[in-house]
């Protein structure tokens, strides 16, 4: 005979008490005496009662699950911002649904549609660009939204993050210091914000304020991959550039080992600054220099930033609380003089 599966009806019937006393003490209401609490939870561990998340999340129009939207899932940057999300998340009784877009905007719109039909409460997303489609679907759907650890293009969701322009300025202005002239920037695809805006804008701010003109032939743009900015080495060299502040640490570490496997020496000949700081930048040799920035707190104060978008309270939509932007800083290691 096939087991039926004990509901809190079940529980409320052996206990003798009403499916409300049951429903308080599954939530941890205290409004149940002490000794009728004991006698439901004796009932809930005797038939091993398991609350149904679902049916909870139907009588309270919450589902308590945030879908949270990776890029890429092997990539270490948006790994510790997760980690971030997830203790926030554990707190506030909120439970993740961890999706892979693969920087796909096709993937992406697939992947949002599935957690929306799942009935997410909220989304943090971490990538480059909100393709309009999918922009449009969020804002019809009404389900708040965070951007974690980037900058996207819609200036009107939440986001929480360093401020890249001037990160980006900084590093270029240390790297100028040291080679004087001919320092490149190499980027992932510009046509992301992130990168085509924030980051280059520093880069321009740092030769201007140095009284060195721009030249667009040191803006190196590649795909994002490590054998890309790897095949760029041979290249950066023989067109005189000293130095490189770079987009992120995967193609840091593949100009690195260009240059290396070229005999070019880093950072007697070469110098290079990346910009997230994660593992990558540790584990290569020579270590990599590079912006710092605090991961795990910016996934943090995203996934507490969104309860409060879920819980509906105005003041998390104000304008100062919507960009939240926390302090970088600078790790100084064998890739720079």
């Amino acid at each position: 005979m096939e087991k039926q599966s004990v509901t809190i009806y079940t529980v409320a019937r052996e206990a003798r008490v009403s499916m409300a006393t049951v429903s308080r003490v599954v939530n941890g209401n205290p409004n149940v005496k002490p000794a009728t609490r004991q006698k439901v939870m004796d009932v809930i561990k005797r038939l091993n009662y398991r609350p149904n998340a679902v049916a909870r999340g139907l009588a309270s129009k919450k589902t308590t699950t945030v879908g949270v939207i990776i890029p890429r899932i092997t990539n270490p940057y948006f790994a510790d911002l997760a980690l971030g999300i997830d203790d926030i998340a554990s707190m506030y009784k909120y439970n993740i649904i961890l999706t892979n877009s693969d920087n796909d905007d096709d993937k992406v719109l697939k992947v949002v549609r599935n957690l929306l039909a799942k009935q997410v409460d909220g989304i943090i997303f971490m990538g480059y660009s909100m393709p309009d489609e999918l922009r449009d679907e969020l804002k019809s759907s009404n389900t708040p939204v965070v951007v974690a650890g980037s900058v996207v293009n819609d200036d009107e969701l939440a986001t929480v993050r360093i401020d890249y322009e001037n990160a980006a300025k900084e590093a270029t202005l240390k790297l100028l210091d040291n080679a004087k002239d001919h320092v490149a920037f190499v980027t992932g695809p510009l046509k992301y914000v992130i990168n085509g805006n924030d980051k280059l804008r520093g880069y321009k701010a740092a030769l201007a304020e140095r009284h060195i003109d721009f030249d667009d032939q040191l803006v190196v743009e590649t795909d994002g991959t490590y054998q890309s900015s790897y095949d760029q080495a041979k290249k950066l060299v023989e067109a005189g550039v000293k130095a490189a502040y770079i987009s992120n640490d995967n193609l840091a570490v593949g100009l690195l080992n260009g240059l290396t496997d070229n005999g070019v020496k880093v950072p007697e000949e070469f110098e290079i600054i990346s910009s997230n700081d994660t593992t990558y930048t540790k584990i290569s040799r020579p270590t990599i220099s590079s912006i710092t920035q605090p991961l795990y707190d910016i996934g943090a104060i995203a996934m507490r930033l969104l309860t409060k978008l879920m819980d509906g309270k105005d003041s998390a939509a104000d304008a100062d609380e919507k960009d939240v932007i926390l302090d970088h800083g600078f790790a100084n290691r064998q890739s720079t003089r």
